[in-house]
C-alpha cells in the first residue's frame, strides 16, 4: 500500500510548517524529494540500507565568492538608505552586509553573507534587491547554496563576548538593535529553531516574529539552550508581526 506524506525538507527547512519535502511509502522502501532544492533520499527495503543522493551545492569561489568580494561596506550606500528608511540600526562596517551595485540586467542590492552558525564557514547569500530609490523589491537565497545551520552575522565573532539577541530577518534584527547588542539574524524560521548552543554565549534573547512559525522556532531554540544551561529569553510583539513593524509604526507616530 503506497503512502504519502509531506514534512520539513532536512536540506532546505524553512520551519515547522515547512512542506515541501515528500515522502513516500510503498512495499519497495521510503523515497524523500524536495520540490524546493531538489533534495532526494531513499531507504530500500531490499538493500536494507539508506542511500542519500548527495545534493551538489555550487562552490563558493563559483559565484557567491566573487559577488561578496565585489560587494562593498554599507556607509553611503543604497542599502544605507534602504535600512534607515525601515528605522534599522547600522551594523560595524565589517558585518556579514554589504551593498552590490547595479550591473546589466541585475539591480542593485544589499547583500547578507550566510554562514554555519559554529564554524563561521561560508554558506550563500541573501540578497535583498533594491530599487533606484532605495526600496526593497524582492528578498532570495542564492540558487545552488546551502541555507540550513547558517546565520547573519550582523556585528561579528569578536563582538559576541556573553550575551547575544536573535531574529529571524535582517530588518528584525537591526531593529532590535537599538537597544540590545549584538544580533545575529537567522535568515528563517527553520534555522532559528535549529539554532545550535555556541561555546561562550551564556545569555541569548530570542526576538521571535509573532506567528505560529516563529514562536515555535523560538521556543524550540530556547528549550535547547535552556537543557545547556544557558539564559535565554524570548521576546516577541504583541500586535504586529515582527519588531521591524513595532519601531516602525512608532517613529512614524512620533513623527506625525
Amino acid at each position: 500500500m503506497r503512502k504519502t506524506r509531506r514534512a520539513p525538507c532536512p536540506q532546505c527547512d524553512r520551519g515547522p510548517t515547512d512542506r515541501a519535502l515528500v515522502i513516500t511509502e510503498d512495499d519497495r522502501g521510503v523515497v524523500q524529494f524536495c520540490h524546493r532544492c531538489r533534495f532526494t533520499a531513499s531507504d530500500s527495503v531490499s538493500a536494507g540500507v539508506t542511500a542519500v543522493l548527495p545534493r551538489h551545492h555550487r562552490a563558493w569561489a563559483d559565484l557567491a565568492g566573487p559577488l561578496w568580494d565585489r560587494a562593498l561596506p554599507i556607509p553611503g550606500t543604497l542599502a544605507e538608505k534602504y535600512l534607515l528608511s525601515r528605522r534599522c540600526a547600522l551594523p560595524p562596517r565589517d558585518a556579514d552586509l554589504r551593498f552590490l551595485p547595479a550591473r546589466g540586467d541585475y539591480p542593485a542590492a544589499m547583500v547578507a553573507k550566510v554562514t554555519d552558525a559554529r564554524t563561521a564557514s561560508s554558506l550563500t547569500l541573501q540578497i535583498t534587491e533594491l530599487s533606484p530609490t532605495g526600496e526593497k523589491l524582492r528578498r532570495r537565497l542564492l540558487a545552488g547554496y546551502p541555507k540550513r545551520g547558517g546565520v547573519i552575522r550582523l556585528w561579528p565573532d569578536d563582538a559576541v563576548t556573553q550575551g547575544l539577541a536573535i531574529g529571524e530577518g535582517i530588518e528584525t534584527s537591526l531593529s532590535v538593535a537599538h537597544i540590545f547588542q549584538p544580533a545575529w539574524a537567522a535568515v528563517d524560521a527553520g534555522n532559528l529553531a535549529a539554532l545550535p548552543v555556541l561555546p561562550g554565549i551564556e545569555a541569548l534573547v530570542i526576538f521571535a516574529d509573532n506567528d505560529p512559525a516563529g514562536i515555535n522556532a523560538a521556543r524550540a531554540s530556547a528549550r535547547r539552550w535552556r537543557d545547556a544551561e544557558r539564559n535565554v529569553r524570548i521576546v516577541a510583539p504583541r500586535r504586529h508581526n515582527d519588531f521591524n513593524d513595532v519601531i516602525t509604526e512608532e517613529r512614524t507616530d512620533a513623527a506625525a
